[in-house]
């Protein structure tokens, strides 16, 4: 199979799994290794850019702040930020054209003072997969693979996220996999 990294994982409506119910993951590696892939509209009530800037005694910026992501369920203690750009790529690494992927705390640094990328996630924790096991999940139909959009990753509502990174290639999420034939 080839890789899926710079792909987006749609939770469907047969997900077994709870924690990835209407979820929508940028898978970051993919590989025979296993895969691991950043939860990107799954926001954290209880903990805000705000506190963890303050916990890191970096400089608070003006304006709205973006939200914390829950990035996945393994490791929640550990920060990515999930960035695009055209040139800033000094603390990253590409994933897919013009995506990157960080967690170096100098890019929070460099967000803090106003000259870290201006599209961003920060996220705690991610989603992992060992060899062959996000293929077994694809193949029992609980995710469905399109390639990512920077509209969705980064503009839209993540109430939406969702059913419009389906949409994009034209796809209703929330009957995928109701209608099943035979031909």
């Amino acid at each position: 199979m080839d890789s899926l990294a710079g792909h987006f994982l749609i939770s469907t409506p047969q997900m077994p799994d709870p924690r990835f119910q209407e979820q929508v993951i940028y898978l970051c590696v993919h590989n025979d290794v296993g895969a691991m892939g950043l939860v990107i509209n799954n926001p954290n009530p209880e903990i805000t850019l705000l506190d963890v800037l303050h916990g890191s005694c970096l400089t608070i910026p003006e304006g709205t702040l973006p939200p914390v992501y829950m990035g996945g369920p393994v490791e929640v203690d550990a920060g990515f930020i999930l960035h695009a750009t055209e040139s800033y790529d000094r603390y990253s690494v590409e994933v897919k054209s013009g995506v990157f992927l960080s967690r170096d705390s100098r890019l929070l640094e460099d967000i803090s003072v106003g000259q870290g990328p201006e599209n961003f996630l920060f996220m705690l924790g991610y989603a992992g997969w060992g060899a062959g096991q996000l293929e077994g999940e694809l193949v029992d139909n609980s995710w469905l693979t399109v390639p990512a959009d920077l509209e969705v990753l980064f503009h839209t509502p993540d109430a939406l996220k969702w059913k419009k990174a389906a949409q994009t290639f034209g796809i209703d999420i929330s009957i995928f996999g109701d209608i099943i034939g035979y031909a």
